[in-house]
């Protein structure tokens, strides 16, 4: 089933609602109020964006991702 929220309360359920989980390098945290970006070797030229912000009350917005280039 499809999860159509736009709030998660952990990093793992915010990237696994967008199935790109396996994109995360596993060594970034994201502080409070902090937006973290990394672009993910897909083995395309310019690889996939990924971009996650968590608010001051600790939850994670929906990930942004798309391909580069």
């Amino acid at each position: 089933m499809l999860d159509t929220r736009n709030k998660f309360n952990t990093l793992s359920e915010a990237l696994e609602a967008e199935g790109i989980a396996h994109m995360w390098d596993c060594t970034k945290n994201v502080g409070y109020e902090q937006t973290i970006g990394l672009t993910y070797d897909d083995g395309t030229k310019y690889g996939h964006y990924v971009s996650v912000y968590r608010d001051e009350r600790g939850l994670y917005e929906r990930p942004v991702h798309y391909k580069r280039g």
